[in-house]
């Protein structure tokens, strides 16, 4: 194969179509199964192509204006009525605002090993840092963001090959070097110590941030001790006093402060401190919008401290992120964020081993293969596998990890009865040692054709907060993103903003939050699709498939290299 690509370069070069006929026989003998019809015919090539820079949709259904984006849009989809199928066209408007406002984030567990990395990670990119390690020199990147490090596909050239364009440049972005940084811990050490004491970034590098993150020290923080593991008492020498509704108003405080002092436009929370054990849900204490805030006033013992968080950050029109596995938005905690029209989303960080298995559960399922048993084991050694060695706060993580198999599975009736489900165990360990490094290793056991069984084994070595990392500033940038789409339905009057409860911020979360009445959609790559079809809807784009009907058919694959320009190169495709 590699001398047949060397030979084609070599032919290319000399501005030569090969044919056939033109290639050494031992090549094609070899070679004429895979690449060529029986026909004679001119080898032409496909390539993948690039556009970093900024582009304007030329089209009747999008318009720009000094403000925003607008564009026409027809959202299609199909309904089912027992056994009759239905195509269904709704036709509506998009309006996203072109400016993006300053925007401040504050983070919960500020001090932590996610805290204090998001942090650093974002002042190294912004000054450009470079270090040197044992591999050579490294630059400072937002590798791992879904956003500021992937791409998507545009559409085609004129030849048909695939234009990609980075996920940034599709619609007005915030971009990570431009966020003012603050937040809240319970413990006091500043961010330069907390860095060094996480042991996650490369020393050489760590000396470099030092300067920049040693006068950063997070504001007292809310210590609930009946949520979290009682080893996490020796850290708290940074927590507010007082009844919870008091901690609250502080908090309330923090953000009106905090913005007014950096002159930010918006500020958006996001938890990312410890896991608490889950909160039991109860009539008359956090049922309804109107109980949680008595609740918070009267000092339940049921109210977390990740809740009292979510609900000051409601009442000041914040919104607010939950990064942890803990039910912190209770029913009561819903209906406020709808009653005051602010955007929340959680819950859990999806980041290593389940985002894994969302990929490998919905790749058997949709080969027709029937997972039977997925076993999970894990071991980490910072201070989050140190929480969660306490079995009430393991059980929320438990929860968050079981769950994300349950759409795929549901999928398919013809491999799994209803109410079937594979047998699935997760099992999480404290090893001090490994640090940051977290051990997972699954175990998927699969029915296969005619009662066969067939076995996967996986290892997977995380570097848990260089992964999580990339997920904090994806939900904020999607976050901020989202405050400035609205739709508007044919013949309505009014502009509609997204549903408080944003789902569409489910790729980067194990266990989504969704509307009532919406189904929790866990498989990753339909996660992924559903981001990138928004953005190209707030662009007049229809979404994105793969049909790729112009290279299946005999009249358009000889339009295409027919096409004015000449052959394009590399990626082989038959004429």
């Amino acid at each position: 194969y590699l001398t047949f690509l060397q030979l084609f370069y070599q032919q290319q070069q000399r501005q030569y179509k090969p044919t056939l006929a033109s290639l050494p026989s031992q090549i094609l003998s070899h070679y004429l199964p895979r690449f060529f019809d029986l026909q004679n015919t001119p080898i032409i090539m496909s390539n993948c192509k690039n556009l970093d820079g900024k582009f304007t949709v030329e089209s009747d259904s999008c318009k720009y204006t000094d403000d925003a984006i607008i564009s026409d849009y027809c959202y299609e989809t199909t309904i089912v009525e027992g056994t009759t199928v239905k195509p269904s066209t709704t036709k509506m408007q998009f309006k996203t605002e072109r400016k993006v406002g300053k925007t401040g984030v504050m983070l919960v567990g500020l001090g932590g090993n996610n805290g204090c990395t998001c942090v650093a990670g974002a002042i190294a990119n912004k000054l450009g840092m470079t270090w040197e390690t044992k591999e050579g020199t490294q630059k400072a990147n937002y590798w791992g963001s879904l956003l500021m490090a992937s791409t998507v596909k545009l559409g085609n050239d004129r030849h048909g090959n695939s234009v990609y364009t980075p996920m940034s440049n599709m619609l007005p972005l915030l971009n990570p070097n431009d966020i003012v940084w603050g937040g809240w811990d319970i413990n006091s050490t500043n961010l330069g110590d907390a860095m060094k004491r996480a042991k996650v970034l490369d020393y050489v590098l760590q000396e470099k941030l030092y300067p920049h993150m040693k006068d950063m020290k997070p504001l007292p923080s809310i210590y609930f001790p009946d949520f979290i593991a009682a080893n996490q008492g020796e850290r708290a020498d940074n927590v507010l006093s007082g009844t919870k509704q008091e901690q609250m108003e502080q908090i309330r405080k923090d953000i009106r402060d905090f913005k007014k002092s950096n002159d930010l436009d918006q500020v958006i929370l996001l938890w990312t401190a410890n896991t608490e054990r889950f909160s039991a849900v109860e009539e008359g204490v956090n049922d309804t919008a109107e109980n949680i805030l008595s609740s918070i006033e009267m000092g339940e013992a049921e109210v977390s401290a990740s809740t009292v968080f979510a609900v000051a950050s409601i009442l000041e029109g914040s919104t607010f992120i939950n990064g942890s596995p803990q039910n912190t938005f209770v029913p009561g905690v819903v209906e406020l964020a709808r009653q005051k029209k602010v955007f929340i989303a959680g819950d859990d960080f999806k980041s290593g081993q389940t985002k894994m298995k969302s990929v490998m559960v919905d790749f058997l399922v949709s080969a027709g293969i029937k997972p039977v048993s997925i076993v999970s084991y894990n071991h980490l050694g910072n201070n989050d596998g140190k929480n969660l060695s306490a079995p009430s706060q393991f059980r929320s993580k438990e929860i968050s990890k079981s769950n994300v198999v349950d759409d795929m599975v549901a999928s398919n009736r013809i491999l799994f009865e209803e109410d079937e489900h594979p047998d699935h165990v997760v099992v999480i360990k404290y090893v001090p040692y490994v640090a940051d490094s977290k051990r997972a290793m699954d175990e998927y056991t699969s029915e296969i054709f005619m009662g066969g069984k067939n076995t996967i084994v996986m290892h997977n070595t995380c570097e848990d907060s260089l992964l999580a990392t990339p997920l904090i500033y994806d939900l904020v940038i999607l976050g901020e993103l989202c405050q400035r789409v609205q739709i508007k339905k044919d013949g309505d009057e009014e502009w509609e903003s997204f549903h408080p409860v944003l789902s569409i911020l489910s790729y980067m979360l194990k266990a989504p939050l969704v509307p009532n009445g919406a189904p929790v959609v866990n498989a990753l790559f339909a996660q992924r699709c559903a981001v990138v079809n928004l953005m190209r809807a707030c662009l007049g784009l229809a979404p994105d498939n793969h049909m790729t009907l112009e290279h299946r058919f005999e009249s358009t694959l000889a339009a295409l290299s027919n096409a004015e320009d000449g052959p394009a190169s590399k990626k082989m495709r038959l004429s």
